[in-house]
């Protein structure tokens, strides 16, 4: 949790804190660190070289070149330009798509040319990168802490980075990014899910805790994606008006088909709900192993952040629902299921099968509908 310190330092911090006063944090300002170490960067020989300063080249003696400053800028331009274009390409078109509480970009570069840009971008904001799957266009940073939620009080500007070692937030975050090729040739659709954990004691007496999940944050994406978008090459207010004004769009509701089983219903086209349902699977905690967009299928495996975190006390999130715990539960936990979209009309219908493929009539996967139905509203 927030506060662990012997007793001697507490009172000596309390000592200096009774002459100042404490300043909340930014909301908005991130400042991440991870728990894990990266490795040693190594500079390419190729690198390392002075770069040329165009300032200091001689016109053209041989009569050729400008006579003036003014030309001779002018005939450099379009020199620099090709010089800073290859060092770092600027995208001219991002744009942002909204479903509800759902936001993505979508990016006029092919999604080879842009995971580079990516993982770096998840490097600057402090992460480590865990999990790369090209093929499968999945990125996952590692558990990080946001660092800026610490309150810039006068003890911790007072005791600079050792107080770093001894107090932290109570909270990680994580981020799952996905790209997938675009409805538009030569376009990526690009999704950021952000999972949390949180710190909780375990008894009345505090004398002990656990990590267990919290609620994934909408507007916490949504900043990630407002940065990226500058990272690509947006202007800083215009990706923010872009954050801000997307569309709000229809929601999605809970249903029963002509035989019983549970079905949820989208008031959106196959593309759209596709996307949609894939951004919902990575906020619950589901792992996509595989996924066929012509038969309209994920195939996914429920992960629990106990395992994922290395924690014995852990709980996962679907366990809100208790169902997890039960004997199903049990033997859930090692079943693959299958999420099947499917397009009917301007709407569609998301329903959950069996290994076989069959439609499956449990709680189960009512219950995890019921879960895909609270991200999709």
């Amino acid at each position: 949790m927030n506060h662990r310190r012997s007793p001697g330092l507490i009172f000596a911090l309390l000592a200096i804190a009774v002459s100042g006063c404490s300043m909340l944090p930014d909301s908005r300002k991130i400042e991440y660190k991870s728990a894990a170490k990266a490795p040693t960067l190594e500079i390419p020989p190729d690198l390392t070289q002075v770069a040329r300063d165009e300032r200091f080249l001689v016109p053209d003696a041989a009569g050729k070149g400008s006579a003036t400053f003014s030309a001779y800028s002018a005939d450099r331009a379009p020199v620099a330009q090709a010089q800073n274009s290859a060092i770092l390409p600027q995208v001219d078109k991002v744009r942002v798509e909204r479903s509800g509480t759902q936001r993505w970009l979508v990016v006029a570069m092919p999604a080879d040319k842009l995971w580079d840009t990516v993982k770096d971008f998840w490097q600057e904001t402090g992460f480590i990168i865990s999990t790369e799957r090209p093929d499968a266009g999945l990125m996952e940073t590692d558990w990080a802490e946001n660092r800026a939620k610490i309150p810039n009080d006068l003890i911790r500007s007072t005791l600079g980075s050792l107080l770093d070692t001894l107090y932290s937030t109570g909270e990680r975050d994580k981020f799952r990014t996905r790209l997938e090729p675009g409805v538009e040739p030569g376009t990526t659709d690009l999704f950021i899910s952000h999972r949390g954990m949180e710190e909780v004691y375990t008894s009345s007496s505090k004398d002990d805790t656990r990590w267990q999940p919290r609620a994934a944050d909408p507007e916490l994406e949504a900043e990630m994606l407002r940065r990226l978008m500058v990272r690509l090459g947006s202007e800083e207010k215009r990706a923010e008006a872009a954050i801000a004004a997307a569309k709000q769009e229809p929601r999605a509701k809970l249903a029963k088909s002509d035989d019983g089983a549970g079905t949820l219903e989208v008031s959106e086209r196959f593309d759209r709900a596709w996307r949609r349902v894939g951004l919902a699977l990575d906020r619950v905690g589901f792992t996509v192993e595989d996924r066929d967009r012509t038969r309209g299928l994920y195939f996914v495996r429920y992960v629990d952040p106990e395992a994922d975190n290395g924690s014995k006390k852990e709980t996962g999130l679907l366990s809100k629902l208790a169902f997890w715990r039960s004997k199903e539960a049990t033997a859930s936990a090692k079943v693959q299921y299958r999420i099947y979209v499917s397009e009917a009309g301007a709407q569609s219908t998301v329903q959950v099968l069996t290994s076989e493929g069959g439609v499956d009539k449990s709680d189960t996967a009512r219950r995890i509908l019921a879960l895909l139905s609270q991200q999709l509203q």
